[in-house]
């Protein structure tokens, strides 16, 4: 993937002060050390660091298929990302990729070259970092065919990076606008298992988090229960507002609280959730239980907001993020 017109790049990462917030995490009372916060730019990154330490890092360059997020980690805390591991090199931490647009994939790239049928390219890129330690960041997604220049899509992506709470805790809000380009646009994914030709790992596409594979004791539930998710061949699917998913890394509990904004395409949110020895995964799977066509010319919008904690989430808590999230 390659940055085009780079000239205009304006990345918005508005990181809104988080105050302390009620989430419902047994950790909640736990306090960060005081640090050294720092922002370290490069043409290619944005990090935000405590000390020594990256909380977080942006990737957008030339040598990247997609713009991602890696690292990611609680101050002080371990990496809770995975970036290009041997079994999926194309997992990039933190990142979004649609699957298949008008057949063509976007999602799985060549192991050597690293490039996919269908090119995600970027371009107006604006990064803003303040003095608070949040960030915001706006740039436009291109998506098209490898064998052409012209769009078959296209995205107005803004991300928004609080600064982290006393307990260290912060969230990234996802805000994506979509519209075809002079054709209509098919968005879809490999069919479920119960559909022709389908597979027992369909329905993934979006927003999507690879967890570091030192992740252990994994649970996962949604904001309409308590009871952790019940997985069929290591995958859950199902709806809700919120999903949270966490685990211990060094006998540390730590995870990700997603939400699903109400007005979001299929909301509530379809979700793909992933536990086996090798793969940890999550994403709002928006388009988990079915293809979506965008006519030519017309456009859709997508929130989220995925809160970075220690602790795990209690379903009340989950509600708690649902409602504050609209």
């Amino acid at each position: 993937m390659r940055i085009i017109n780079l000239k205009a790049t304006r990345i918005v990462l508005s990181v809104a002060v988080l105050a302390s917030v009620s989430t419902g995490l047994a950790a909640e009372t736990s306090s960060v050390p005081a640090a050294v916060w720092k922002w370290v730019r490069q043409a290619d990154s944005v990090a935000l660091m405590s000390g020594d330490q990256t909380v977080w890092r942006f990737n957008y360059g030339t040598n990247e298929s997609k713009p991602c997020f890696h690292p990611v980690a609680l101050p002080g805390g371990p990496e809770m990302t995975c970036y290009r591991p041997a079994d999926h090199k194309w997992h990039c931490g933190f990142w979004f990729s649609w699957k298949y647009i008008n057949g063509i994939n976007y999602w799985e790239e060549d192991p050597q070259s690293l490039a996919a049928a269908g090119r995600t390219e970027w371009r107006n890129v604006v990064i803003e970092t303040r003095p608070d330690n949040s960030a915001r960041i706006q740039m436009e997604v291109i998506y098209h065919p490898a064998t052409s220049l012209d769009p078959a899509l296209s995205e107005r992506r803004i991300v928004e990076v609080s600064a982290p709470a006393k307990n260290g805790q912060y969230y990234f809000d996802w805000d994506a606008t979509f519209t075809a380009g002079e054709k209509d646009a098919l968005l879809n994914r490999t069919p479920l298992p119960d559909e022709p030709d389908g597979k027992p790992y369909g329905g993934y596409a979006g927003l999507s988090f690879r967890f570091a594979k030192d992740l252990t004791d994994i649970v996962a539930i949604t904001s309409a229960s308590d009871v952790p998710l019940s997985y069929h061949e290591n995958r859950f699917r199902g709806k809700a507002a919120g999903l949270d998913y966490s685990g211990k890394i060094r006998g540390t509990e730590y995870g990700i609280a997603m939400i699903d904004h109400p007005q979001n395409l299929n909301a509530p949110s379809p979700w793909y959730v992933i536990n086996d020895q090798v793969l940890r995964f999550c994403t709002p799977a928006v388009l988990c239980y079915g293809p979506h066509t965008l006519k030519a010319g017309q456009n859709f919008r997508l929130r989220y907001r995925t809160v970075i904690h220690s602790g795990r989430f209690t379903s009340q808590g989950l509600r708690e993020e649902v409602n504050r999230f609209q």
